[in-house]
């Protein structure tokens, strides 16, 4: 077990006054590192008075939703299952530079009446302190027009540190890997259709079912645009592994197939 530096444990502590401070809340909660350590920690210090709102929407791959809804089903958590009707919304289809803040705003009123019927008083999400840098992720402003707080972030917890408490709590998102919603996969500006998100879909399973732990299945029109580890790249090109991962992304509905040679990435870095 690696040994947690005292200021991280003091950032923990700090998170648990942040969430007693509150008499119940509502958590977007999605099976990733972020919102799975702060369900732990919310329902450490609240218990029943947390619940877990978890969107199914189409862009979140099937397998992972899934996984999101076995770890609250093993460790009791209070998980009501919602979903958001973005894939109705032009102003999200057309894929501008405001796709995540329409997205986000439509999930926080959501997540807001749900609140509200329960009688719950906050709403929160799990971004983190990393988060602040990234000037992608449009979504911490909808979250700040409809009142969620981010406790991760206020008490200044980084990812690496999220982590590592995760791993002391024995829990098995620890050293998941980031995952975005399928529809970044898609260049901004290329409208979306749940058509396109589902290849994208299958072609990403291909990959998590071939062993890749990061990766990416970038949309191309007919082209999926692979990326992978720099230190598993060797490993996509294995004879085997190449012809099935083909064969399986051909099936989800592309002609061509590439490998980036430049590897994975964020979305931000593309």
């Amino acid at each position: 077990m690696t040994e947690i530096a005292k200021e991280t444990l003091a950032k923990e502590e700090a998170l648990k006054k942040h969430l007693a401070a509150h008499a119940s809340i509502a958590l977007a909660y999605s099976g990733g590192v972020d919102s799975t350590y702060l369900a732990d920690v919310a329902y450490e210090v609240l218990g029943g008075k947390v619940l877990l709102l978890l969107n199914g929407s189409p862009s979140m791959p099937r397998s992972e939703l899934a996984e999101a809804e076995g770890i609250a089903r093993e460790r009791g958590w209070n998980l009501t299952l919602i979903g958001t009707d973005e894939f109705e919304n032009d102003e999200y289809l057309k894929n501008d530079a405001d796709r995540c803040y329409v997205c986000k705003s439509g999930l926080f009123a959501l997540m807001r009446r749900y609140a509200v019927e329960r009688g719950i008083a906050v709403l929160a999400h799990g971004e983190n302190a990393d988060d602040v840098a990234d000037t992608t992720r449009r979504g911490h402003v909808a979250a700040l027009e409809l009142g969620a707080v981010a406790p991760l972030q206020d008490v200044d917890l980084s990812k690496a540190e999220i982590r590592v408490l995760s791993q002391h709590r024995g829990l098995p998102t620890w050293d998941k890997a980031p995952l975005a919603c399928l529809s970044t996969r898609i260049p901004t500006g290329t409208r979306i259709s749940r058509a396109d998100v589902g290849r994208i879909e299958r072609a990403e399973e291909a990959l998590k079912g071939a062993g890749f732990h990061q990766y990416r299945a970038r949309h191309h029109g007919d082209l999926c645009r692979i990326e992978v580890m720099p230190d598993q790249m060797g490993k996509a090109l294995e004879p085997d592994v190449r012809e099935k991962l083909i064969a399986e992304i051909r099936a989800a509905g592309y002609r061509h197939v590439a490998l980036d040679l430049a590897g994975y990435r964020t979305a931000g870095a593309l």
